[in-house]
């Protein structure tokens, strides 16, 4: 039997602005420094419908994939019962990470919008382009920049507080 996967449609225009995705990310990020998570947060937006949440669970889940883009991505899959994620955008508040980059680039993600860069993973730019590399069958378009002072400032503060523990 040959494999299926259905097609997400195409949605409605989006009426919001980067920023205001971006501010839904941060909250995803904010619910992570909570339980003493990395603050980072992620969303799947399908036009103007957040599709998939998802923030850093590593530690209370020991787990080392449990990365917002992660679950994000895993939810909005559930949501349309689709490994292709056609049509949507992943708000990020840091940079992919070599493994989430390569999940965006294998779901067929055809936008990330990333808040702050990451010098020592980023692989959306910084480090490395994979989310762009001409060698693999998809690449995405990546904005950068959206609220980076506000997303770096959660990690800037949260390492802060940690070291002076």
């Amino acid at each position: 039997m040959p494999f299926s996967s259905p097609l997400i449609p195409k949605p409605p225009a989006s009426i919001h602005s980067h920023e205001y995705w971006m501010a839904e990310a941060i909250e995803e990020a904010r619910k992570a420094e909570a339980i003493g998570e990395v603050p980072i947060g992620a969303i799947v937006v399908w036009g103007d419908e957040v599709v998939g949440r998802g923030h850093n669970l590593r530690e209370s889940s020991h787990d080392g994939t449990a990365h917002a883009e992660m679950i994000a991505i895993r939810e909005a899959s559930n949501h349309f019962g689709a490994w292709r994620l056609l049509h949507c955008r992943l708000y990020v508040t840091l940079e992919p990470c070599p493994m989430c980059a390569g999940a965006i680039v294998q779901c067929r993600v055809p936008h990330v919008i990333y808040g702050a860069p990451d010098p020592k993973a980023g692989c959306a730019g910084t480090l490395m382009n994979l989310l762009q590399e001409p060698r693999f069958n998809h690449r995405t378009e990546v904005t950068h920049g959206i609220m980076q002072e506000e997303c770096a400032s959660l990690l800037t503060t949260f390492f802060r507080r940690l070291r002076s523990k």
